[in-house]
């Protein structure tokens, strides 16, 4: 796998409010990037789940070293996609 996509999982019924009001993240995942449009994930995360559903987050490490996910959000990391990374 050359590159993953950085998705949120989102909380089901919650939508971007008029007020600007974020949805719930649940968890943060990764899924392998789609080879033919890299931007894009493939259909399960590494993990399993469908990817549909979910926000592309648009994070990309900066610097080597770095978390594949937000730091903001490493509470919220699926800990499967993160073995299945180092698995790699």
């Amino acid at each position: 796998m050359g590159s993953i996509v950085v998705l949120f999982e989102l909380e089901p019924d919650d939508a971007l409010g008029p007020e600007g009001v974020e949805p719930t993240v649940l968890a943060v995942h990764a899924a392998g990037a789609d080879p033919e449009v890299p931007e894009d994930p493939l259909p399960r995360t590494l993990c399993g789940l469908d990817t549909g559903p979910m926000e592309h987050t648009h994070y990309r490490p900066r610097h080597p070293g770095e978390p594949w996910y937000p730091p903001s959000a490493a509470d919220r990391r699926c800990h499967a996609c993160e073995a299945a990374l180092r698995a790699l």
